[in-house]
């Protein structure tokens, strides 16, 4: 052995005249660099050789698993044990003359290798969400809630390991004498625990999914669901502001998911147009002939009118005051041509409820309700189709002798003075 570099070193540091204890200090020192330079040339070897012959058998396979393996840099992770196999290859050899470092060495490799695992297992788990991610049934799922939750044990468990191996303990005893943190730990991951439990209720009840339009106002959200994760989920309001909202909010909390609304294929349009209750009167002769030239009110007119002159005959009514027995309304009339108006449209969806009625009155007057659903649930085309409605509406009240309510303005006090 006395042909050993490392001890023709020693000799040399004494030759010189040093004192033993530094010569043994400065041979463990050139003995520790010579073990770095080992790692060094062994971590560059299977960084640059290995990699680029893992990539070319990769490129050379069919499999498309381990083309996402690579772009993950999965390989390139496994690449860095290389220098800890050195150092528990050669740990003995180096460190011959400082035997008792040498278990601590070999300690410190093995907890290097474990920390190296663990980045592999995160590449895993990275190559595993981006693929679930593209898979198009799991699109809408909290995927990234599953893998963060995963990614935190995996730190856990392997920094468990890592500190057992470093002091030389036995992993189970760590774990209990982190028990006594158990309490703290509750605290400190409070939040992370209960939107863990909030991922997996949102996502076995089925209560929201990523593109679902949600509106929250307790946090002034309403927009598309755009990330789920285990402590928050994201929303992008209509105004392209974000709102991150905490994850079991949304089991906590009360919330409104459009989702039915998309699944129908048509979005609700529930308004009023509210008329003056002094507008609205019986429909004489000359009335119900003016309606009849409105060809959507022509067959319900004919109908109508054969019913009540029916009824009106049998109950032998005085028919001088149209008080008597049964009459047409212009209120009445009006409802039934905004109904034939909308059923008419091709923009409303014929398969889902459609009806105009009559509400409470108030003291604006009498609301007629307009409740349907569009064929389009997209935002635009959705207003589009209600001011179109309601624009006609508003427009054919007046034929029908009908006003449409308005709190009095300035013109309207000029009129009344006049």
């Amino acid at each position: 052995m006395e042909n050993r570099i490392d001890h023709l070193v020693y000799q040399w540091l004494i030759h010189l005249g040093l004192a033993e204890n530094i010569a043994n200090g400065l041979l463990f020192i050139f003995e520790l660099l010579v073990l770095v330079l080992l790692c060094f040339i062994a971590d560059k070897i299977a960084n640059k050789i290995f990699i680029r012959i893992v990539t070319s058998v990769v490129k050379r396979t069919k499999f498309v698993w381990d083309d996402v393996l690579l772009e993950n840099k999965v390989f390139d992770r496994l690449a860095h044990l290389a220098p800890a196999l050195v150092v528990q290859a050669t740990a003995s050899f180096v460190f011959e003359d400082f035997q008792e470092f040498i278990p601590f060495v070999k300690r410190m490799a093995d907890a290097y290798m474990i920390a190296v695992m663990l980045m592999v297992a995160i590449s895993i788990f990275n190559t595993l969400e981006h693929y679930f991610k593209q898979t198009e049934s799991l699109k809408d799922k909290p995927i990234d809630s599953y893998f963060q939750l995963a990614k935190l044990i995996s730190y856990f468990v392997f920094g468990v390991l890592i500190i057992a191996r470093v002091f030389d303990k036995d992993p189970q005893g760590i774990l209990t004498a982190m028990g006594a943190l158990t309490a703290v730990s509750m605290l400190v991951f409070k939040d992370t625990i209960l939107g863990f439990v909030a991922s997996i209720q949102l996502s076995a009840n089925d209560m929201i999914r990523v593109g679902d339009w949600v509106s929250m106002p307790k946090y002034g959200a309403d927009g598309d669901v755009i990330k789920i994760t285990l402590n928050t989920v994201k929303v992008q309001n209509w105004d392209k502001t974000i709102s991150t909202i905490p994850t079991y909010s949304f089991v906590s909390d009360s919330f409104k998911n459009w989702r039915g609304m998309a699944e129908a294929g048509g979005r609700r349009i529930n308004r009023s147009i509210v008329l003056k209750s002094g507008s609205v009167q019986f429909c004489n002769t000359e009335m119900v002939t003016k309606f009849k030239n409105y060809e959507l009110l022509k067959d319900y007119l004919d109908t109508k009118v054969e019913e009540i002159n029916k009824f009106n005959e049998n109950g032998n009514y005085d028919k001088t005051f149209l008080i008597n027995g049964r009459q047409l309304t212009n209120i009445g009339v009006f409802r039934a041509y905004a109904e034939a108006y909308i059923k008419k449209s091709d923009k409303i969806h014929p398969n889902l409820t459609c009806m105009v009625f009559q509400t409470e009155g108030t003291e604006f007057g009498v609301p007629i309700k307009v409740y349907c659903f569009t064929k389009t649930t997209e935002w635009g085309e959705y207003e589009d189709v209600q001011s179109d409605i309601f624009d006609h509406l508003y427009a054919a009240a007046p034929e029908f002798g009908l006003e449409v309510f308005q709190h009095p303005s300035g013109g309207d006090f000029v009129k009344m003075v006049i």
